[in-house]
């Protein structure tokens, strides 16, 4: 079973100004694709070709660097894509807003502790929400490593990720990394990560 490149939900324009096209074209059509056709190279004629991408990181400390790397920017991206949109941001409501409120204590201490493992986050990687058995967990994670990896600091299910490689904000951003991740929370599809979360529960 071959991965798939999926589809952007929204045309390459659509989260402008906050995230540019040509990013958007780059890091969708380039790196995500490259990730794509990597992973299915990687997993080509082993046991792993019929698995799902949660079997595959659920095991990941038992596979090569290429799998890791691949199958991490494969699923991250993925969900990266899913969890962002037009005419979106403002805050979550419902069963989420009141996790997050217990969790954090606020909608705004979590944006304050999110955008801080965003920022603190050394060379490329991720900053996540994670569902744990203890409920929700802001964490960060190097390169293209997840919380669903089987090695993984904190385990759970992601269900909101932020990109900080370079590559998803250079151009519009340079090196400012803290303005991309002000400007993150204004493409936020609150529903999407609402539907992960009563999904994960």
């Amino acid at each position: 079973m071959a991965f798939e490149l999926p589809n952007l939900p929204y045309a390459h324009d659509a989260l402008e100004p906050h995230i540019d096209a040509k990013t958007m074209e780059i890091h969708h059509g380039k790196h995500h694709n490259a990730y794509t056709t990597n992973l299915n190279n990687a997993i080509d004629d082993t046991d792993l070709a019929t698995s799902s991408i949660e079997e595959i990181l659920g095991g990941i400390s038992g596979h090569s660097p290429a799998i890791r790397n691949n199958g991490g920017g494969y699923y991250n991206h993925c969900l990266f894509w899913e969890i962002m949109g037009p005419d979106a941001g403002g805050a979550p409501s419902g069963d989420l807003a009141d996790a997050i409120n217990t969790a954090f204590g606020s909608f705004e201490d979590f944006q304050n502790q999110l955008a801080a493992a965003a920022a603190t986050r050394f060379g490329s990687g991720w900053a996540w929400l994670v569902v744990t058995a203890d409920g929700l967990v802001v964490t960060s994670t190097p390169n293209q490593d997840n919380p669903l990896m089987d090695d993984a600091d904190v385990k759970g299910t992601p269900i909101l990720g932020i990109d900080v490689w370079e590559h998803a904000y250079y151009l519009n951003y340079q090196n400012r990394r803290p303005d991309y991740v002000s400007a993150f929370w204004s493409v936020v599809n609150w529903d999407a990560v609402a539907e992960k979360y009563a999904a994960a529960v």
